[in-house]
């Protein structure tokens, strides 16, 4: 599906912390916004860094997405300007590590999100959600909303460790909620192609993933580590980085495929 009237849906997920989630889910939706849609970033990781790294403080937040989860606010109500080009916010504060307990005894508890984003879609051309680093209640809210699934994977020894249960979650959404989910893509993060190791993931991975790689890599940057401590994207933090430029090749990759959907 390209970009028609409904915004389209994408989770940024992977259980395993640390192999680049928030960063990629920022800075993509930065460079997706620079080149003139209209992105909504929605943070539901209870450690809230997507909306820090954005430049909001969690502390001063009246209304996040635990309210949109929990039914006491609408996503129209919560999201929040950046500032940043074409790009809103709905933001994550602290209340949302307790969400994964209250919802359990929520009726309709997996559909939350997805009937919540219902009512905004038709006014962005894309809806990313920075998916917590774990497969709980919330993690199933966003996969039972999402058209699509992006998986950032750090090149490192385990990099596909845990892979397999995601997959199967992910078919298990299929089955019970979202029969039309499917992985946009699989985006590999501190990259650098000196070490044997690198190249060794990057063959793994594409066997894995048959055709939903995409070319452009996220190289090791120190402007891209830097970046969130000012709550900017790159782009804006230092757009000449090599950081920078990787997150613009990979959004041009993803509006290119999305435009020939």
């Amino acid at each position: 599906m390209g970009v028609t009237e409904m915004g389209k849906i994408v989770a940024v997920v992977n259980q395993k912390g640390g192999v680049g989630k928030t960063t990629t889910a920022v800075n993509l939706c930065a460079a997706i916004g620079q080149a003139g849609k209209r992105v909504l970033l929605c943070d539901i990781d209870p450690q809230g860094n997507a909306t820090s790294g954005l430049g909001l403080q969690k502390k001063e937040l009246q209304k996040s997405s635990y309210e949109v989860l929990t039914g006491s606010a609408t996503v129209a109500e919560s999201l929040r300007e950046t500032g940043f080009e074409n790009l809103y916010l709905l933001p994550a504060s602290m209340d949302l590590a307790g969400a994964e307990l209250e919802l359990v005894d929520l009726p309709r508890r997996e559909a939350r999100l997805k009937e919540a984003l219902s009512l905004v879609r038709d006014q962005f051309d894309y809806i990313f959600m920075d998916c917590p680093p774990a497969l709980g209640l919330i993690t199933v809210n966003a996969l039972a909303a999402a058209d699509t699934i992006l998986i950032p994977i750090q090149c490192e020894y385990f990099a596909l460790e845990g892979l397999s249960q995601l997959l199967s979650t992910v078919r298990q959404i299929k089955k019970l909620y979202n029969p039309h989910i499917d992985v946009e893509g699989v985006v590999l993060t501190m990259y650098d192609g000196r070490l044997n190791l690198t190249q060794s993931v990057v063959a793994e991975v594409k066997r894995f993933f048959p055709r939903r790689v995409y070319s452009t890599v996220i190289p090791r940057n120190v402007r891209l580590s830097e970046a969130p401590s000012f709550g900017q994207p790159v782009q804006y933090y230092d757009n000449a980085s090599r950081g920078s430029q990787s997150y613009n090749d990979l959004a041009a990759e993803f509006l290119k495929q999305n435009a020939m959907q």
